[in-house]
């Protein structure tokens, strides 16, 4: 079952700083996730939110899955000394 992807205005806004080979590595993952999703057990991040977060070299895809509406909505994405600052903000 393929998922659509939605981006908040700011993960969009943050993707433009990155060096072009990092974005195209992000955007391979990103569609991967849209194709099959990993396993929303250990994907979850710790606490009570709705984010589930996925590696991509240095960085980090953060995203919430809405199975009602078959679409991941990518909240943040970031290197991974900084992406989990602010988090709760972003809810």
């Amino acid at each position: 079952m393929k998922y659509s992807v939605e981006f908040r205005p700011a993960a969009l806004r943050n993707m433009k700083k990155f060096p072009k080979r990092v974005l195209v590595r992000i955007k391979k993952r990103i569609d991967e996730l849209a194709i099959q999703l990993p396993d929303p057990k250990i994907t979850k991040m710790k606490g009570k939110n709705p984010y589930h977060k996925v590696r991509c070299g240095d960085y980090r895809i953060l995203y919430e899955i809405h199975s009602d509406e078959l679409c991941i909505l990518i909240v943040k994405v970031g290197h991974r000394k900084d992406v989990y600052r602010n988090l709760i903000h972003l809810h």
